[in-house]
């Protein structure tokens, strides 16, 4: 594999995700969406939770390495459904929130390229994934997702 052009990796912050437990079952993501629908009262949660069941099964479809979670903060429109996943044994864990910066002389046509040659690089270096597509990664605390 080649070694990707030069990056920098810049910390951002630490935040607390909850982490699906490791049952990994498409059919967990509809089991899922029936339990939450009881909380949701309006059209935009249901649409916020459509939007996260639908990033689960493509989770489940990629068999990532890297676990799926999210972060509170963005689950919080759950309500009481946020103490059901809690039930339902997903984990609160820190999850180190870390942005890419690439190199200044890559051009743009080549930068997702280039961007997607470090993740693959990185993938042996530590357990992570990349909320959409975006130039941040989640960074996972080894001991508790291996």
């Amino acid at each position: 594999m080649p070694e990707p052009k030069n990056f920098k990796l810049n910390f951002i912050r630490q935040e607390q995700h909850l982490m699906l437990p490791t049952i990994t079952s498409i059919v967990l993501t509809q089991n899922l969406y029936d339990v939450l629908f009881q909380y949701l009262i309006t059209e935009e949660k249901e649409e916020k939770l459509k939007k996260i069941i639908g990033m689960l099964e493509n989770h489940i479809k990629r068999k990532d390495r890297a676990p799926f979670s999210m972060p509170i903060s963005s689950l919080e429109f759950l309500d009481e459904g946020l103490e059901e996943l809690r039930m339902l044994n997903w984990m609160e864990i820190p999850v180190a929130v870390f942005q890419i910066s690439l190199d200044d002389s890559i051009e743009e046509d080549a930068y997702e390229d280039e961007f997607e040659k470090v993740l693959n690089w990185m993938e042996d270096l530590m357990i992570f994934s990349r909320p959409e597509h975006s130039d941040l990664i989640w960074v996972y605390p080894f001991q508790l997702v291996r």
